[in-house]
């Protein structure tokens, strides 16, 4: 009985569905089947190599194929794919992929940028070329050695400074709109040391001179109507190199991935430094009082 009604239900609408769709199947594997594989489109990257851990071991370049088919638009995809399919002793820093944290900046067809949101050159007669940040000690392949920029960052004491004797966190510091503009195009810097990176004072000087970034930084917290400490701050500044190693080069300008214009900021440091431009007074009491 199970038999025949199995059959009946075969032989009816459900049984036409079945065979429609094993029908529709077949017809779809077939055109598949029939589509051609798309040509591979193959990126030549040339990646300066050294492994101080190799005895032997000299900077090189070493060049690899990516099948830009398989791979995402950016150079940080490329990157990860080499790394993760062809060689995985490749090494390089890496970390938000959005271009917020810095961390994969490095020298890519000689312009310092960020690797996740540089795209990647399309032209396959052309390799690209991926060096580490220019005139910095290399630990390994693309990885910088930061301990300086990060020690003359920390010099210029980068946090809110007051005289007031509160302990940080117990008093909330107001600030006027008109204040607040004054720091845009300044706290936006993710310190990736690009702007750094491409000046030759910095290049030449990078013991005594403190850079694009560092002054940048400085500048910011200098002029912030809630901190008391500017003229602490300038003090520090002053001398010859700290501040006047920069020749209005511009090359920090030209390279900031974020669009930001250290060069400007140098500038209105030494203005504060030799007297031509003062701080002014906050447009609020940062204490709230009338």
């Amino acid at each position: 009985m199970a038999s025949a009604g199995a059959a009946k239900l075969l032989s009816g609408n459900f049984g036409n569905v079945c065979r429609q769709l094993a029908v529709r199947s077949q017809s779809t594997a077939a055109a598949t089947a029939a589509q051609p594989v798309p040509e591979k489109r193959l990126k030549k990257f040339s990646i300066y190599r050294w492994d101080p851990e190799k005895q032997g071991d000299k900077p090189h370049m070493q060049t690899y194929e990516v099948d830009l088919n398989t791979c995402g638009p950016m150079i940080l995809d490329a990157l990860l794919k080499i790394k993760n399919e062809i060689d995985p002793s490749l090494t390089f820093r890496r970390s938000c992929r959005e271009g917020i944290c810095g961390s994969c900046s490095m020298n890519i067809g000689g312009v310092n940028t960020l690797a996740c949101i540089s795209k990647i050159d399309t032209n396959l007669n052309k390799a690209t070329k991926i060096y580490p940040l220019p005139h910095m000690y290399v630990i390994k392949d693309l990885v910088p050695d930061m301990n300086n920029f990060y020690e003359q960052y920390r010099s210029i004491q980068p946090w809110l400074q007051r005289d007031d004797g509160l302990k940080p966190g117990d008093q909330q510091y107001l600030q006027s709109v008109d204040d607040r503009k004054k720091l845009d195009g300044l706290y936006e810097c993710i310190l990736c040391a690009c702007c750094s990176t491409s000046c030759p004072s910095y290049w030449w000087n990078g013991d005594k001179y403190l850079g694009p970034a560092v002054l940048m930084q400085a500048y910011r917290w200098i002029i912030d109507s809630r901190d008391e400490m500017s003229e602490e701050r300038l003090k520090r500044l002053r001398d010859p190199f700290s501040v006047y190693r920069c020749h209005t080069i511009m090359n920090c300008t030209k390279t900031c991935p974020k669009g930001l214009n250290p060069g400007r900021a140098i500038a209105e440091v030494k203005k504060l430094l030799s007297g031509i431009a003062k701080k002014g007074e906050p447009g609020l009491n940062p204490m709230g009082a009338n």
